[in-house]
């Protein structure tokens, strides 16, 4: 069973940034993609970003150049760096990847971005 820890998120105000952290409780070396997703409140989940195990990065349009996906092999995790947040930033965050067949989800993590 592959569990992923998010965490980093809270209340920030416009302009602020927050760092998130994915941690995975296997071994991240050999999964080819992790993302970071986010659902806000009535509305669908979306793609914010992902990266594969080259380093490649994909963005969504309305976050290019204000967030940062990143990830640390030796540490299991993956992390977003989030800067100039606004406030329809706010959502739950959650961390994804897909190993051995299957796609697992963490529980997110809230941020919230105050006007």
């Amino acid at each position: 069973q592959v569990q992923l820890v998010e965490s980093g998120g809270g209340l920030v105000q416009a302009g602020g940034s927050l760092r998130l952290s994915c941690a995975a409780s296997i071994s991240i070396f050999g999964v080819n993609t992790m993302g970071w997703y986010r659902q806000a409140p009535g509305k669908q989940r979306e793609l914010v970003a992902t990266i594969t195990s080259r380093g490649s990065t994909n963005y969504a349009d309305s976050v290019k150049g204000r967030f940062s996906i990143s990830r640390d092999n030796a540490k299991n995790t993956v992390y977003l760096q989030m800067n100039s947040l606004k406030p329809e930033d706010t959502a739950v965050y959650s961390c994804n990847l897909y190993y051995v067949g299957l796609y697992y989800w963490g529980q997110g993590t809230q941020v919230t971005v105050s006007s």
